[in-house]
């Protein structure tokens, strides 16, 4: 399979959330790079949608290089800043329209991401059971940037299947700890990674 990583942040709407030690934007990279490691050696073809951890990359430009590469799955990887703890995986289950006036994802796009997310996400919970809370496979709509535009702008513009995964949440300081070791790093790709072969 084709798989797209998208490592979160910096984009227009800014650098990202930050724990006491750990910032969204690195935790993002890190995963990403192990991720990209893990589905090489698995034989996927695998493309980043960025080539340093502080390049400066538009939502829209994200999900069009996934795009370009006609990825069979699009990961979006994030951090959560708001109370709580644990992972989540948002996909989009409807249409949106963005800042620009923009309509997407078409119906068949939507239609694979209501199919591949649980089953991402299940197997995704699975690798990180008893380590992070699972809070569920929920619509973009959830989110606060696809509560107002019905999806997300990643999600609008993608012409492949799409998941996003909140990681953990920053602010918590035991999420935070996880993350920032590489022991939870390397579980965080393995789970993601064991979310792509539930997919393919």
């Amino acid at each position: 399979m084709k798989i797209c990583i998208d490592p979160g942040h910096p984009s227009e709407v800014g650098e990202g959330t930050r724990g006491k030690k750990l910032t969204e934007m690195r935790a993002a990279w890190l995963v990403a790079k192990r991720l990209e490691v893990l589905l090489k050696a698995a034989g996927h073809e695998v493309k980043l949608t960025k080539s340093s951890e502080k390049e400066f990359v538009k939502n829209r430009k994200r999900a069009e290089i996934a795009n370009a590469f006609q990825a069979n799955l699009l990961v979006r990887l994030h951090c959560d800043s708001e109370g709580g703890t644990g992972f989540w995986t948002y996909f989009p289950d409807r249409q949106g329209t963005d800042s620009t006036g923009k309509r997407g994802p078409s119906a068949e796009i939507i239609t694979a991401c209501k199919q591949r997310a649980p089953k991402f996400h299940a197997a995704l919970a699975v690798g990180l059971k008893g380590t992070l809370r699972d809070n569920g496979c929920l619509s973009d709509t959830r989110t606060a940037v696809g509560s107002k535009q019905g999806a997300l702008t990643g999600s609008i513009w993608s012409q492949v299947p799409v998941v996003l995964v909140e990681m953990c949440v920053l602010s918590n300081a035991k999420d935070e700890a996880f993350l920032l070791s590489e022991a939870g790093q390397d579980q965080m790709a393995k789970a993601l990674a064991a979310g792509v072969r539930a997919v393919g």
